[in-house]
């Protein structure tokens, strides 16, 4: 990729602290909603015609957590009522508790929030696309929400280049700098879940005329065997693949003990007022 100058910003936004017990929290920062163009233009180095065509789409505002699910996290949950699905309490290959959790399905991460909103009689669930790369960009258009440019000083990730530290597993969450939203990790350490079926790209649907969503919700079609998206790239992918732009898909039920890069975050939507 080209020498570009890369901008880091600290902004400090509105969050809550989700208690999970045992002095185990889940930070949430509230993201405010805004239009944006998701997608990423044909001229992007390393682009992706399932990428595109390019739209607007406005997001309503948000609560995502600010890193991805820890393995202290995931204990805490994975503790409370089973839902529908058991969980292993740890599953993850690289140990530690601020370590994002992986080696969990998508059905263990709907399971996941599924339980944490029956504790908190909140709506958790996984963010959709649009959410993901609204959080993501945090107001940017570039490739990564840093600029155009991704090194091993901002993210973990499988660098092209030798010179660059390639670390070969997880690191501990919040370790390289936040984007404008206060969110960490948004690029690389572990891809994340969405909420969304796989499409080809965002105007062609198998079953319907219908298009990608332009309100931030979830594309989600009645698929016998579905593909969910996957979004952030890992320790493991490569720069491409870690642009906020790039989607990748999985099975629900994929899991391998040896695969280690599969992680998510969550998030809350702000409930509507009940008028009197």
């Amino acid at each position: 990729m080209p020498n570009t100058t890369i901008k880091l910003t600290r902004k400090t936004g509105l969050y809550f602290a989700q208690d999970l017990g045992n002095g185990i929290e889940l930070d949430m920062v509230l993201i405010k909603g805004g239009t944006f163009t998701m997608g990423a233009p044909e001229t992007e180095e390393g682009s992706d015609d399932n990428e595109r065509p390019q739209h607007q789409v406005t997001v309503p505002t948000f609560f995502m957590s600010k890193y991805p699910v820890t393995q202290a996290q995931w204990k805490a949950v994975a503790d409370l009522p089973l839902v529908e699905t058991e969980l292993e309490k740890e599953p993850s290959y690289f140990k530690g508790d601020n370590l994002p959790v992986e080696q969990v399905s998508w059905y263990d991460a709907v399971e996941f929030c599924a339980r944490l909103s029956n504790h908190t009689r909140r709506k958790y669930r996984l963010p959709s696309e649009a959410e993901w790369e609204y959080a993501c960009r945090a107001g940017t258009t570039t490739p990564f929400h840093f600029g155009e440019t991704i090194t091993d000083e901002l993210a973990n990730y499988r660098p092209n280049e030798s010179k660059e530290e390639y670390r070969q597993q997880t690191t501990p969450v919040g370790q390289f700098p936040a984007n404008a939203f206060g969110l960490y990790d948004m690029h690389g350490n572990v891809e994340e879940y969405c909420l969304d079926d796989w499409h080809f790209d965002y105007e062609t649907s198998p079953i319907n005329d219908e298009k990608a969503p332009i309100d931030g919700s979830a594309w989600i079609e009645d698929y016998e065997e579905p593909y969910y998206v996957m979004r952030g790239g890992s320790w493991d992918a490569s720069p491409n693949c870690c642009r906020c732009a790039s989607r990748e898909y999985v099975q629900p039920d994929y899991i391998y003990d040896n695969f280690n890069s599969f992680g998510f975050r969550v998030v809350c939507a702000i409930e509507p007022k009940k008028t009197q």
